[in-house]
């Protein structure tokens, strides 16, 4: 289903029409490749307008302009997302109030410490609204009551609109968010979740030094600096009987009762604010002396002492005898909403409560009661110590197995339904039920089934749509697990072998498309058998730094003999997987397409008019035009397969693997031909992606080589964190980041950093898994040579490194090649004419930077500032600044203005060997 809508979106103030547009798209999460061609514009266009929008909105990136879009309105400073909306007076609490604020201005995690039912929830609120000035950029209200265990991060991001990206946990992306400016997390709700939240608190306050977290718990959180602030029963003779009065005023206009009465019922319910609260809700019938006498004898047994635990008992003995007094249909709805999680709205109640007459009116009289909180934006809620309770009701019902299925089923037809509005603006409405939906299929009886399998399916789905993409292949195999017949199944691993690719783990995809043939042949499918092993084949060959050990040429032979005899050959997608696999499996050096065979696999992937199966085609003669040296060939087909990535679906997995290798590529490919404006363009765009985001592997790894090469070198040292924390938190090897790595020595080695330079050396090998990779060899010998030429070292075993028998797959060998051949010139050494012709011959065509390099040792060589000049001008058509800066030192009557390049640049002045005189 592809992601074809754009959100309604009123037009601001201050925008253009068009820009309303542009925000409109971000906010449905469109790339700007596809924001392009919806509105018939470049994308150059588009980029223009997000520019302007970042300016006009003052916000970081693109990301916080879709919330922007999402939200409607900028939001105002201080702004909080998802605070609980107060229907009732606050009372008391000054102490604590002040105390917290206080804490707040010097500590970064405060914990509101109490039992249930004490209060803490409103005080947080409160304490964050009164806050609301020091923190300038807002940040949220978190309630974690219907959280699950390893599901804080999402239900942050849910608050905040943060979606998550290949190579960025959504804990990082979260801290990002947050990292804009002062803000304030509120996470409400704790106890059931005290690890998970110690750990996501830990990980948030590494990252981000400018947020402050304020928490509501019954136990210590225990993060190091963590501030407490108790939370007491509220003071008798004080703020315990105003609360009771102002709600017993709103059940009753006219009620009234003596002052030492009121405070002997606080007395006996403690001074705790929601027993207090449900005595009150029935004060209209019983008044105040009804009250003392029923509770006189919910209380009777709970004489002796009066601490935590017995405040806990007398909360409970209230909540049962409130709960007795409820009519029967109230407390048959009463204990069925226990099965939601979180929010409910009407639709909900009537599908786990079917048989309740006028539901609308039954939650009013809860509401009454203080069982049931809300509405708020249509959607009720049971306050976490009364859910509890309810759930225990339910659990000794005779109607609690049909309550859960009911809504098992609710939760099933919900999911369905959010999937059919996925070009419109439905984000809102699926974090509303997110954790409901996750907790009904957890909750499910095991066992395949229609019901919990369409829900794994579908939450599976909307999870990917919504960007919580760590989550998505699990879903996927749970659906697997269920799916009713093993035909179901086969797709659900389909599915999740694609999302395992959307995170760049392709060996764990290799796994799963193995599991998903496997399950094929149980359902008698020999063309889906057929499509999983032939892409499990071209995965293998195509990625195999994905995998920790690579696959052997023997294993995937077997696996492609087995392919093509499964399938029917006639059949357009089985014969295009099946060609594509024997292309990439026809040699047994991996990342090595037979030539041959390519028109064919191209020709069958064309046949079935299926833009990703072209693009994946496309990719095996990409790679053959840069093995065999013809890198402008390479990248006219990385342009081809970039313009096919508007045509491909967003909101489901299957194109993800190229969509993330279209984006490596082209970039990848732009530099091995020496363009390096195209690299820094498709970089950005992959950067600007809704998939990959710029710190994935692939934005940062296709982002720095250009950066570098073009002289940026300020900039590209600025993402060598994000970098190396995308190698360290990887979960796959990533080999192939390593030229990147190495780009990062390069830029220190230019600037004269000779420890910054062995640092990144070394770790560009470990990053390779050698120094003789294939990914590596040719650009760690570039980086060398280049970075001797720079400091006037004369190095012949450099030379001859940069002219070593690379491997084919080895991209940069003309870089490694032009860089030898100027150090041999600029190092006298004697055969240094016959390296710098045999570069010529082998690279200036093809590589814009090899033939400006060979271009100025030329001009080095032959004492002609002609040639020099010459090397200028190629310098200039490919955006190189510092190679340019260097070039106009060798020549004197230029030399002042290089100086000034360099000083722009913020880089020394290198070394630069033989003068030349001017003309």
């Amino acid at each position: 289903m592809g992601h074809t809508g754009v959100v309604n979106f009123e037009r601001p103030a201050g925008i253009s029409r068009r820009e309303a547009e542009v925000l409109a798209a971000l906010g449905a999460r469109l790339s700007n490749a596809q924001i392009a061609g919806r509105l018939h514009i470049s994308v150059r266009t588009v980029e223009s307008h997000i520019s302007s929008l970042l300016r006009k909105y003052g916000v970081a990136d693109r990301w916080a302009l879709a919330d922007v879009a999402g939200r409607r309105e900028t939001p105002p400073p201080g702004h909080l997302a998802g605070p609980p909306s107060p229907r009732t007076a606050f009372f008391g609490r000054a102490a604590e109030k002040d105390l917290a604020l206080s804490l707040l201005r010097e500590a970064r995690v405060v914990t509101l410490l109490g039992t249930g039912g004490i209060g803490k929830t409103r005080l947080a609120a409160v304490v964050a609204e009164s806050a609301a000035s020091s923190f300038p950029l807002g940040g949220a209200f978190v309630d974690l009551v219907p959280v699950r265990e390893g599901f804080v991060a999402e239900a942050v991001a849910s608050a905040l609109g943060v979606t998550e990206r290949p190579g960025q946990a959504l804990e990082d992306a979260v801290a990002r968010h947050l990292g804009r400016g002062r803000s304030l997390l509120v996470l409400d709700n704790c106890e059931h979740l005290v690890d998970a939240v110690a750990a996501f608190i830990e990980r948030l306050l590494s990252g981000c030094a400018t947020v402050t977290v304020l928490t509501t718990s019954r136990e210590r959180i225990g993060v190091p600096g963590e501030r407490t602030v108790p939370v007491p029963p509220l003071p008798l003779n004080s703020d315990a009987e105003r609360l009771f009065l102002d709600r017993a005023a709103a059940a009753d206009p006219g009620f009234a009762a003596a002052r030492s009465d009121v405070t002997d019922l606080c007395g006996r319910l403690d001074g705790m604010p929601l027993a207090i609260e449900l005595a009150a809700a029935r004060s209209a019938s019983l008044g105040v002396a009804g009250l003392l006498s029923a509770l006189d004898d919910v209380l009777g047994l709970l004489a002796g002492g009066r601490g935590a635990v017995e405040r806990h008992r007398s909360l409970r003995a209230v909540l049962a005898w409130s709960h007795d007094l409820l009519a029967r249909d109230e407390r048959e709805l009463f204990r069925r909403l226990a099965v939601f999680a979180g929010g409910f709205d009407l639709a909900a109640v009537a599908a786990v409560a079917p048989d309740a007459r006028h539901p609308a009116d039954l939650l009013g009289r809860l509401v009454d009661k203080s069982l049931v909180a809300g509405p708020a934006a249509g959607r009720w809620r049971l306050p976490e110590t009364i859910r509890a309770f309810a759930a225990e009701r339910l659990e000794t019902s005779a109607d609690g197995d049909a309550v859960r299925r009911r809504y098992l089923e609710w939760a099933a037809a919900t999911g369905a339904g959010l999937e059919l509005g996925l070009d419109g603006d439905w984000r809102g409405e699926f974090d509303a039920v997110a954790d409901d939906l996750r907790a009904a299929l957890a909750g499910a009886p095991p066992g395949r089934a229609p019901v919990p399998h369409g829900l794994a399916r579908s939450l599976a789905h909307l999870t990917y749509a919504r960007r919580f993409l760590r989550e998505v292949p699990g879903h996927y195999e749970e659906a697997a697990r269920r799916a009713p017949t093993p035909g179901e199944a086969a797709l659900d691993l389909r599915n999740a072998a694609d999302a395992a690719h959307a995170l760049i783990d392709t060996g764990r995809a290799f796994d799963l498309l193995l599991a998903s043939a496997e399950r094929a042949r149980a359902a008698g499918d020999g063309n889906a058998e057929a499509v999983a092993l032939a892409f499990a084949v071209a995965t293998a060959a195509r990625h195999p730094s994905g995998f920790e050990t690579e696959v052997p040429y023997s294993r995937l032979r077997e696996l492609l003999d087995l392919a093509s005899s499964a399938g029917d050959h006639r059949d357009p997608v089985v014969a295009a997987h099946l060609a594509a696999a024997r292309v990439w499996n026809a040699r047994e050096e991996k990342v090595t397409p037979e030539p041959s065979m390519i028109d064919d696999a191209v020709a069958a992937a064309r046949a079935t008019g299926d833009p990703v199966l072209i693009c994946g085609a496309l990719d095996a003669s990409g790679i053959a035009a840069l093995t065999a040296g013809r890198f402008r060939d390479a990248h006219r087909v990385a342009a081809e397969r970039v313009g096919l990535l508007p045509a491909m679906p967003r909101d489901v997995p299957y194109p993800a693997p190229e969509i993330t290798d279209t984006f490596h590529m082209a970039a990848s490919c732009a530099v091995a031909a020496g363009d390096l404006p195209a690299a820094l363009s498709t970089a950005r765009l992959a950067a600007a992606d809704d998939l990959i985001g710029d710190r994935s592997p692939v934005a940062v790894s296709t982002l720095i080589p250009p950066l570098v090469l073009t002289g940026d070198l300020g900039e590209a040292l600025s993402h060598a964190p994000t970098l190396w924390d995308v190698c360290e938190e990887a979960g796959s090897p990533l080999a192939w980041m390593s030229p990147a790595v190495a780009a990062l020595a390069l830029a220190h080695g230019l600037l004269g950093e000779e420890a910054g330079f062995r640092v990144w050396r070394i770790r560009a090998e470990r990053v390779a898994g050698g120094a003789r990779s294939r990914y590596l060899a040719s650009f760690a010998a570039f980086v060398d040579a280049r970075t001797a030429l720079r400091s006037g070292r004369a190095d012949a075993a450099l030379v001859e490194r940069a002219f070593a028998d690379f491997a084919p797959q080895d991209w940069y060998r003309t870089y490694a090649r032009a860089a030898g051949a100027e150090l041999a010139v600029a190092a006298g050494l004697p055969d240094a004419a016959g390296l710098l012709a045999s570069a010529l011959s082998d690279a200036a065509a093809e590589n814009g930077w090899a033939a400006a390099c060979l271009t100025r040792a030329a001009g080095r060589l032959h004492d002609d500032v002609g040639e020099l000049s010459a090397a200028v001008e190629a310098w200039e058509r490919i955006g190189a600044r510092y190679e340019r800066a260097c070039t106009l030192l060798l020549i004197p009557a230029r030399e002042e203005e290089a100086r000034k390049e360099l000083a722009a640049l913020r880089a020394p002045c290198p070394v630069t060997g033989t003068r030349f005189r001017a003309p």
